[in-house]
């Protein structure tokens, strides 16, 4: 989704389902701490504000985003109960090739898990030019990608058990 000229906090608290069961995990990366840090409290702030409770929040760090992989994984096999995962990262494109190779190989895997695996993975990695960018995005004046993501768990985490039945 294009953030020009949207609001990544804006949602209708009216239309979403009752999140007060839910269980709901994160996992953070601490690479660009300042921003991944401020996607996890817009992540974290708009769960607690759509009732999911306190201690049914999960947060695990890992190094980097290509660790979210892993992590992600990791936190699924260990918490079968988890009705989502959340994995939260911030790459900032650079002089090398790197930023091209960790965001392809974030993206493949964060979808390998969704289709290999029952708990839904939401995708909050922001992949930005600059670090003006990911600042807009992670609080700042295009609002908090942590917060769209919240909302995308809670959905799906709906989603998920709805087509239990």
């Amino acid at each position: 989704m294009a953030t020009e000229g949207n609001n990544l906090s804006d949602y209708d608290k009216d239309k979403l389902p009752d999140a007060s069961d839910f269980r709901i995990g994160i996992v953070v990366s601490e690479w660009n701490d300042k921003i991944t840090e401020g996607l996890y409290e817009g992540a974290y702030n708009t769960l607690i504000e759509n009732r999911v409770q306190e201690k049914r929040i999960v947060r695990w760090n890992v190094p980097g985003s290509f660790e979210l992989i892993y992590g992600c994984k990791k936190m699924q096999e260990s918490f079968d109960m988890l009705d989502a995962i959340i994995a939260i990262g911030s790459v900032i494109e650079g002089e090398t090739k790197h930023f091209d190779f960790v965001c392809e190989g974030v993206t493949q895997g964060i979808k390998d898990l969704n289709v290999q695996n029952d708990t839904p993975i939401i995708f909050c990695v922001l992949t930005d030019q600059n670090m003006q960018q990911a600042i807009d995005r992670s609080g700042g004046k295009h609002g908090n990608k942590g917060t769209e993501a919240a909302i995308a768990a809670i959905k799906m985490a709906k989603l998920r058990q709805d087509a239990r039945f």
